[in-house]
């Protein structure tokens, strides 16, 4: 898998941070935790780990001692990442960390063998069906726990309303459908593929629901987001692009001032495989 990283995408991923941090389930960290009984080290694989958030948030989260294996196709994330990783777990164990570099999608159960947990944030919507597959197929195989965040389910909601909002969503929503080099991305589908995925192979997932909610405090997140989420139904139609100029200006006004209110739906899918 290779896709060109969107200039800025660094300074997206630091932006959104807490808003993900905010929506993540920690039900389903609990979960996890609880099934954690032996002495470690807990060996944790995150997919797609980007800047490190997802590992910020949940070494310190976890017991120790646990050994952190970051997987990104950019190099400079990955060092980025691995700079800023939590030195010790819940319990003050170490945590310690190094990066791989390549194509997360291939990886195998026995590139998994003796991992106590995969994981990963804002990942599905990225992939194809094929791809969603082969890493639930390297999960179940490597008996892991699987615990993946934050997927978007393409529901979203704007306050106030506004007439255009539902048909820019379904805008969007086929964008992150799209072709990209051959891929059919599933987008909005992947949770749910993912769920089915693992359901083929016995494995019971279960689903919390991870919203984003964007307030007057998130401005800055509010307007960026809006803008990529405009631009991206706007590529997928450009009939809409004359037709929302007006309706752009009023927007972006609206969360610069702290007076757009956003939701953004996502789920969070734990698998325990072991």
């Amino acid at each position: 898998m290779s896709i060109a990283l969107p200039p800025g995408f660094a300074q997206w991923l630091s932006l959104r941070e807490p808003a993900d941090v905010a929506a993540r389930s920690t039900d389903l960290v609990d979960a996890v935790r609880a099934t954690l009984t032996g002495d470690g080290p807990y060996v944790v694989h995150d997919f797609g780990a980007g800047t490190g958030s997802l590992g910020r948030w949940l070494a310190p989260l976890l017991p120790g001692p646990q050994h952190w294996v970051l997987h990104d196709r950019d190099p400079d994330l990955l060092a980025r990442a691995c700079a800023d990783m939590p030195d010790t777990a819940a319990d003050g164990s170490a945590v310690t960390v190094r990066s791989e570099a390549g194509d997360l999608t291939r990886l195998t159960a026995d590139d998994l063998a003796g991992t106590a947990l995969v994981t990963a944030s804002a990942l599905l919507d990225m992939l194809t069906a094929e791809e969603v597959d082969r890493v639930v197929a390297a999960c179940v195989g490597a008996g892991t726990r699987t615990l993946f965040l934050i997927s978007v389910t393409g529901g979203v909601r704007l306050t106030p309303s506004d007439p255009l909002d539902d048909e820019v969503a379904e805008a969007f929503n086929a964008h992150q459908r799209r072709a990209v080099a051959g891929r059919h991305l599933l987008g909005p589908d992947a949770a749910e593929a993912c769920t089915a995925a693992f359901a083929r192979h016995g494995v019971p997932v279960r689903v919390q629901p991870s919203p984003w909610r964007l307030g007057p405090e998130h401005a800055d997140l509010a307007e960026q987001w809006f803008t990529g989420w405009l631009d991206a139904a706007r590529e997928q139609r450009p009939e809409l692009t004359d037709r929302t100029t007006e309706y752009e200006r009023r927007r972006r006004e609206e969360a610069r001032t702290g007076r757009l209110g956003v939701q953004v739906d996502h789920v969070d899918l734990l698998a325990l495989c072991h």
